[in-house]
């Protein structure tokens, strides 16, 4: 037997930890002066833009912050939001990205619990700002003003973000981590039930994560992305990395208007952006005017929920290609992607459609996703009809979580994640969920998929937006509650929608219950159940007259 390791150690020459923050170098070396950002009049080359980084680190090295140190940064999808996923990790800091939508209280645990010694931030959320230095002193207040956008100016009393960068060393050299397992990221999860939990990301696998997305849009270089989706989103996917590995062009958006974001599209030739399915739903029921001069080939990827089959054939009727992906913030985002088989293309649209509805397969670089018993952690079935819960195990998954030992072990148990989604496998290997846990609608004994209720009232022409919900009922323990969001200036009844389900679903799967309202979202469009449920709740109580 042969010794392949005598004499053949690991070595600098022939080992570097992987990470993603080499990619920017390599893109301002080999095509510094290709456009890297683009905001309103502002357009910046990826040379500017790594020098941007590089001051951006120099400035945080001159305020005493380093390796394992938090910095906060809550920020819309702003040029600085880009930077901030290099500078800050050049520093040797750890990036943590803040919903611009969170409460004080919510955003006062995530400062204390991640021990952020910076907090970078638009000054639109300047009392916000106020209040957290107010509550924890030593913050340093690093002002982010978008004179574009007619923001307030920076007070007196916070560092100013250009000022501090001005200042900074533009030839700052910074060093890789010696580990690839070193933080890279720190996201905290919704934190709908109990404090939100801090997810970690590690070098190795933001570095793989942006390569996957890669291979899995087969993304040319140069590509021109619009961030519609928010980058304190699991890090925006990891795109903001996947963007400088392509040499790429970072389209900047502040807020979200289908008006605006088609308009980019044709002005800027956006060929790629990613978006939750109201997102998607709400440029697909856009004006058709509104469209005009898109005449090339964009691609979009969707996630967050499982798009409607309705939706996916919208899409393709506009000549946008959509790739329906699947993940968490747990693993970076999407880590599984419903890979297009040729023959589908055989199928009408409705049936693409509803192959294309899939979680798919596993992402290149993820070493699995399973469909398991969660008591057993055996495989179920690939009959497409047997319960289980989605796993993953691979690089790109967390680290853990921060300070809370007893929920990673509880996630990792068994040597996989649990996902907490349920799902089922097709005969062909692709996962189709078909509930989180909580969601599943008991009625009668009879178990049901809110999802598969939800596909069917999306099919109506009127509906922009639904969510289905359990309602408790002193017959049957619960049923289905629809709630529902038309298209503007359109009408429908209760027994419009009841009637539509009946011919697509059994009996005891049609909701018994329908409600029209604007529904409640996230701000990366996740439409939020758990206030769905509580009305619902609200909706059976005032019937029985409590």
């Amino acid at each position: 037997m042969t010794d392949f390791d005598k004499g053949l150690e690991r070595r600098d020459v022939n080992f570097a930890p992987l990470t993603p923050l080499d990619f920017i170098g390599r893109a301002a070396q080999v095509y510094g002066e290709r456009l890297a950002v683009v905001y309103g009049e502002v357009r910046r080359s990826w040379r500017e833009t790594e020098q941007r980084c590089r001051r951006l680190a120099s400035a945080l090295s001159r305020l005493d912050i380093g390796k394992s140190d938090t910095v906060a940064v809550m920020l819309p999808n702003l040029p600085e939001m880009v930077e901030v996923h290099f500078g800050v990790p050049m520093s040797g800091a750890v990036l943590n990205t803040l919903n611009t939508r969170l409460d004080y209280a919510t955003l006062h645990f995530m400062l204390q619990h991640g021990e952020a010694k910076v907090l970078i931030i638009d000054t639109e959320y300047l009392d916000l700002a106020n209040q957290l230095k107010a509550a924890i002193p030593s913050l340093i207040i690093v002002g982010v003003q978008d004179q574009q956008a007619g923001m307030p100016i920076i007070p007196a009393d916070w560092l100013a973000y250009e000022t501090l960068l001005a200042e900074a060393d533009p030839d700052f050299v910074w060093q890789m981590p010696a580990d690839e397992w070193d933080a890279i990221a720190l996201n905290y999860t919704s934190g709908t039930t109990g404090d939100p939990k801090g997810v970690v990301y590690h070098h190795r696998g933001a570095a793989i994560n942006a390569i996957s997305n890669i291979l899995e849009w087969d993304m040319p270089k140069h590509a021109v992305y619009l961030w519609t989706l928010p980058m304190f989103h699991c890090n925006g996917w990891c795109f903001p990395w996947t963007l400088a590995a392509r040499a790429g062009v970072n389209v900047c958006l502040r807020k979200f208007d289908a008006k605006h974001v088609l308009a980019l599209i044709a002005q800027e030739r956006v060929t790629h952006y990613c978006g939750a399915p109201i997102v998607q739903s709400a440029l697909a029921s856009a004006p058709e005017e509104w469209r005009s001069g898109i005449t090339h080939r964009v691609s979009t990827m969707v996630a967050a929920a499982p798009p409607s089959a309705a939706m996916i054939e919208q899409m393709a009727a506009m000549g946008f290609d959509l790739t329906h992906v699947y993940g968490l913030t747990e693993v970076y985002g999407p880590a599984t992607v419903c890979a297009k088989q040729e023959d589908w293309t055989a199928l009408d649209a409705g049936g693409q459609a509803q192959k294309n509805a899939r979680q798919g397969v596993r992402y290149h670089l993820q070493a699995a996703v399973a469909v398991l018993d969660p008591e057993t952690l055996q495989a179920v079935p690939s009959d497409g009809e047997t319960l289980g819960e989605i796993m993953f195990r691979g690089n790109i998954c967390m680290k853990g979580y921060l300070k809370n030992e007893s929920a990673t072990n509880k996630a990792f148990e068994g040597g996989w994640f649990h996902t907490g989604d349920l799902a089922v496998m097709s005969s062909d290997g692709y996962v189709r969920i078909k509930d989180r846990s909580k969601d599943i609608i008991i009625s009668g004994g009879e178990n049901i998929s809110s999802i598969e209720v939800e596909d069917a009232i999306y099919q109506h022409p009127a509906v922009v937006a639904v969510a289905v919900v359990a309602a408790p009922d002193p017959k049957w323990g619960e049923v289905p509650c629809a709630f529902v969001e038309l298209r503007a200036d359109t009408k429908l009844t209760a027994e419009d929608i009841i009637t539509h389900c009946k011919s697509r679903l059994a009996g005891f799967k049609v909701p018994k219950k329908v409600v029209f309202r604007e529904l409640p979202k996230t701000s990366t469009g996740k439409i939020q159940k758990f206030a769905l449920r509580e009305e619902a709740g609200s909706l059976q109580a005032i019937e029985r007259g409590a």
